[in-house]
């Protein structure tokens, strides 16, 4: 596991904007809250082995058989146990620059890097650039590799064409990872689902550990896909001030925010680093930025900003200023 993900916000005790989660910060989670209270008693005994009723929930919700499903602990859990489950392929490729946690994975359960990999790890749409691979390219890429791995965690915040859970159960060389963290917002309850073939979601469950998720993620995951809804109520509008904010930060000399079709974007410093203008940014305007330099393929110069209210971004735009004069 690496050190340095995003939403640090741990480590300081005076954050008043935070963009370095890709999170929508803005979701009333207060029904949920309210829900949870009634439902804490199932605390006291253990839950459900392998969630088999929110697959049940989630499979109805895709349109799929609940054997093309299996929920996890987060994202993150499946991408180590999908790691773990094809280790004796023993080699992959990665789509970089990308989220750290396939090359750790890979690395954890001893896989070699090659252009020509076994196993193909794709995030769609991208973290940290923000970019959106086509549908017609992404099924391109699947047939140059065993398995293709397409973790769509930010399905939600992106207006693009992705793939569909439907799309793929029918194939054995792709799989769909989900993001209940992203697509709720609730990061803390850490909860995510994989969408395949029921070969291959059966040879993940052969690797599966018993009570992956705990009984009140398991409660709010059901309470959340009964409501049917995602965190962002107006995403056009959240995507158009998101470019609001790239063309208010490449007005300043020195910074440069490129494209991006989701609610995150990469910028770069040109006269000091990522982690020189994160201290400034956290310790003089209570604002927290990403430092991407961890990124494998990026540079001490990169940081990766997501889009918050209006007048947070107009803050992040004046101390950026700041900082450059």
């Amino acid at each position: 596991m690496i050190e340095g993900h995003g939403d640090d916000l741990y480590r300081y005790d005076n954050i008043k904007m935070n963009f370095s989660s890709n999170i929508y910060a803005g979701t009333d989670l207060s029904a949920l809250e309210a829900y949870l209270c009634t439902r804490f008693d199932v605390v006291r005994s253990y839950p459900e082995p392998s969630a088999a009723s929110l697959e049940q929930m989630i499979a109805h919700e895709c349109g799929i058989s609940p054997d093309e499903v299996l929920v996890t602990s987060g994202a993150v859990d499946a991408i180590y146990l999908i790691a773990q489950a094809y280790r004796y392929e023993g080699s992959c490729r990665i789509m970089q620059p990308t989220f750290r946690e396939y090359e750790d994975a890979c690395r954890v359960f001893g896989y070699q890097e090659r252009e020509d990999g076994a196993l193909c790890w794709l995030c769609n749409p991208n973290n940290p650039t923000g970019d959106v691979m086509a549908v017609e390219d992404v099924l391109a890429l699947a047939e140059r590799h065993r398995l293709l791995i397409v973790d769509q965690s930010y399905e939600d915040y992106t207006m693009a064409p992705l793939l569909q859970p439907a799309d793929v159960v029918g194939r054995d060389d792709i799989i769909l990872l989900h993001s209940m963290t992203k697509r709720y917002a609730v990061p803390g309850l850490r909860l995510g689902y994989v969408t395949a073939s029921s070969s291959i979601i059966n040879r993940l469950r052969e690797q599966y550990r018993p009570w992956a998720i705990n009984a009140l993620s398991l409660e709010a995951g059901k309470w959340l896909v009964q409501r049917a809804e995602t965190a962002i109520p107006d995403l056009t509008s959240y995507l158009a001030e998101t470019q609001r904010l790239r063309a208010m930060l490449n007005e300043i000399d020195g910074i440069e925010a490129q494209q991006t079709q989701t609610n995150f974007f990469l910028c770069t410093i040109a006269s000091a680093t990522a982690a020189e203008l994160k201290e400034y940014l956290a310790h003089d305007h209570g604002i927290l930025i990403r430092d991407a330099s961890n990124f494998t393929g990026l540079t001490p110069h990169h940081f990766r900003i997501a889009t918050q209210s209006p007048a947070e971004n107009d803050a992040l735009v004046t101390a950026i200023r700041l900082f450059l004069n």
